[in-house]
């Protein structure tokens, strides 16, 4: 799945409270095994089939970045 198939299948995730438990969710959905939660380290390496959860302060997912 590319990043826009992926992008449309994690959509009714957001606004929903993110827990380390929606990365095992997103692995499941998108087939992609790196899922990097808010304010997880991660390194400067550029990999396209890498998914950032985007969340706010209340902890709410915004969105997703790949990379």
């Amino acid at each position: 799945m590319n990043n826009e198939q992926a992008l449309q299948a994690l959509a009714h995730l957001i606004g929903t409270p993110y827990e380390p438990s929606v990365k095992a969710t997103i692995s499941e959905i998108t087939g992609r095994a790196r899922v990097v939660g808010p304010n997880e380290m991660t390194t400067k390496e550029y990999d396209i089939n890498r998914i950032h959860i985007n969340a706010d302060a209340n902890s709410l997912i915004q969105g997703f970045t790949f990379g």
